[in-house]
């Protein structure tokens, strides 16, 4: 079965083709500013080769119009035609409580969708145009929406309730709900596959970080706790995003500066995390290139994103009543050798021994714990793409 999976942003549209029978990758790339004149749609040809090409797309209908073009080029494409399409998978940002696993799109799940706009302004409105476009280009084409807080509707509610007054729960849907679920559940599952452990039985903190970040707490397969909330800007500190605060700061701040609700969504989301407490860049590779060049700023920032996700680490490990497997993912999870080496070693106290050698990887599956450690630590690169497929042509072959 041939899937196309698409995650359609506000401004871009990424996608992937995939074989679902042998989990091949037939075809992969993105467009990029939507709706600006110099928009264009990047490709991955199969050699590795990548080509660029300014098209112009006004809305995400030609987006996706321009993904399908190249799909079926004559010389570029991977297929003859859309009918080799069987199914489309979509990521979905929000789904608050209405949703605890992927389903069939209908129009009623596009209206519980767009019910969710409110906690998620910037992606589910992005993600149902997403959907609006691939019914009318492809009517007959089923397509099935996997939600990033589907996974961690299994927690508790002592982990996901706030102290505040109920009625904001009862009239607003007021709770932690969580989000990168696809990913946290891709690799706590993969890194037992990995590993050769029963994925039910085990304790897992999977650490998904990149400039978003979260960590969740995993218990014979289900999530019990995870740092984001009712938005992504709770937990870790993050590319640009503030993470944990004293919400009585964010009090202070709106009335010494005079910010409505919009600027201090503005504050929180785009002016804070990294990229605002050095004032150089959201990107970690940057941050610790400042590092090496001695940049102070960037030396507290760096000890500050790493000390977050190792506080979350113990108080999962607590919640847990001990962890079996940790798992690092995303972009600086997969690849910042330094920040996994000096959390590792934090975790001495509860015997993780760290391999140095094999810390070298950069992007692959590999156990960065020594042979004698008693927790697994280990690098799985995240893949959603895999994961919405596989639960694509689950759902459309039932």
């Amino acid at each position: 079965m041939k899937i196309l999976v698409l995650n359609c942003g506000s401004s871009s549209v990424k996608y992937k083709l995939i074989d679902s029978a042998d989990k091949q990758v037939l075809a992969e790339g993105g467009v990029e500013k939507i709706g600006l004149p110099d928009s264009f749609l990047k490709f991955k040809r199969p050699d590795g080769s990548k080509e660029i090409i300014t098209v112009d797309m006004p809305t995400a209908k030609e987006a996706v119009e321009n993904v399908l073009k190249i799909l079926t080029d004559p010389k570029e494409g991977v297929i003859k035609s859309y009918e080799e399409i069987d199914a489309v998978g979509h990521r979905v940002v929000h789904g608050m409580e209405w949703f605890n696993k992927s389903v069939l799109i209908t129009p009623e799940v596009i209206e519980k969708v767009k019910e969710c706009y409110p906690v998620a302004p910037l992606h589910n409105p992005a993600n149902v145009t997403g959907i609006e476009a691939v019914s009318e280009i492809l009517p007959k084409v089923p397509q099935v929406a996997v939600f990033d807080t589907a996974f961690h509707q299994s927690m508790p509610a002592k982990a996901y309730m706030y102290a505040l007054p109920y009625e904001a729960y009862e009239k607003y849907g007021v709770r932690r709900y969580g989000f990168h679920g696809t990913s946290h559940r891709y690799v706590s599952r993969r890194a037992c596959e990995f590993l050769g452990l029963p994925y039910e039985k085990q304790r897992i903190i999977t650490c998904h970080i990149g400039n978003g970040a979260s960590i969740t707490a995993i218990a014979d397969g289900k999530s019990v706790d995870t740092s984001m909330g009712l938005t992504p800007t709770e937990g870790l500190m993050m590319g640009t995003r503030v993470g944990d605060v004293d919400p009585g700061a964010l009090v202070y701040l709106m009335e010494q500066e005079g910010l409505d609700a919009a600027g201090m969504g503005k504050l929180i989301n785009k002016r804070s995390g990294v990229a605002g407490v050095t004032e150089i860049s959201s990107d970690m590779r940057d941050i610790e290139a400042a590092v090496e060049a001695g940049n102070e700023r960037a030396k507290m920032a760096l000890d500050m994103y790493e000390y977050r996700i190792l506080k979350y680490i113990g108080a999962y490990t607590a919640v847990l009543g001990g962890v079996d497997v940790i798992v690092f993912t995303g972009g600086v999870g997969e690849n910042q050798l330094g920040t996994r080496e000096r959390i590792c070693k934090q975790l001495a106290f509860m015997g993780v021994t760290f391999n140095a050698e094999a810390n070298k990887v950069r992007g692959e599956e590999i156990e960065i714990s020594g042979p004698d450690s008693k927790v697994h630590v280990v690098v799985i690169p995240t893949d959603e793409e895999m994961m919405i497929a596989q639960d694509t042509a689950a759902i459309v072959n039932a």
